[in-house]
């Protein structure tokens, strides 16, 4: 598997900060509204209880 700095395709780089950016607004969100989050994580579903996202969050997040 190629490096995905190494692409052609100039958009591809980009898409990592984008799903960085979208994975931090799904915590905030999980966080703010008390749901769990569902994650893939050794290719099984994990779901995250906010109270651990609070626990994990920088307290300027809370």
């Amino acid at each position: 598997m190629k490096n995905i700095q190494e692409t052609k395709d100039t958009d591809l780089p980009d898409s990592i900060a984008a799903m960085r950016r979208a994975a931090e607004a799904a915590r905030l969100i999980a966080i703010q509204t008390g749901t769990n989050l569902i994650i893939v994580k050794n290719g099984k579903l994990t779901r995250i209880p906010a109270r651990a996202l609070r626990e994990a969050a920088p307290s300027s997040d809370r």
